[in-house]
């Protein structure tokens, strides 16, 4: 049997986290998402409220992938999930500069006072307009220590990739 690790996976909204959890997740996930009713409906559809949960097992290990919601008014499930973490996910948009701004601030939160391993993850690197990852990586101030992942959260191998990269940090 091998090692059991709870993951965080956070971002701003619309990076990505429901899709990447569902892609890699051995079991149907339990997501609490639920009709968009404001502005940002133009966006997509719905969003996560709650958290999303997942988990894949690779190599024996066991990840259990937690999801947070990506709207600041549901900010208070961030604290709620990432207790007893082992290492975080920060996932990010790499088509949405604007979003990097809030992208530095989550790693502010979920890393602070704790010496959490963690991964930004740049998903949507398959779109023409995606930023690369070193330049996520300039944006969100990160040096040698900050490690900037590329991702297609639709892509089983993508995501396999992020956990495996992710497994040495823990």
């Amino acid at each position: 049997m091998g090692n059991v690790y709870k993951v965080v996976v956070a971002g701003p909204f619309n990076a990505g986290k429901t899709e990447f959890i569902r892609t890699i997740s051995d079991i149907p996930i339990v997501s609490t998402e639920r009709r968009i009713t404001d502005h940002l409906r133009s966006v997509k559809q719905e969003t996560t409220v709650a958290m999303d949960y997942g988990q894949v097992r690779l190599e024996g290990d066991l990840f259990h992938l937690y999801g947070t919601p990506g709207q600041s008014r549901f900010d208070f499930m961030w604290d709620i999930l990432g207790r007893e973490m082992q290492a975080f996910i920060l996932l990010v948009d790499s088509c949405d500069r604007a979003g990097l701004v809030e992208a530095k601030r989550l790693i502010r939160i979920f890393h602070r006072n704790r010496h959490i391993p963690y991964l930004v993850v740049a998903n949507k690197q398959d779109l023409d307009r995606a930023i690369s990852v070193e330049v996520v990586g300039e944006a969100l101030g990160l040096d040698d220590r900050g490690l900037v992942v590329p991702c297609v959260a639709i892509k089983k191998s993508s995501v396999r990739n992020v956990l495996k990269e992710l497994e040495p940090l823990i």
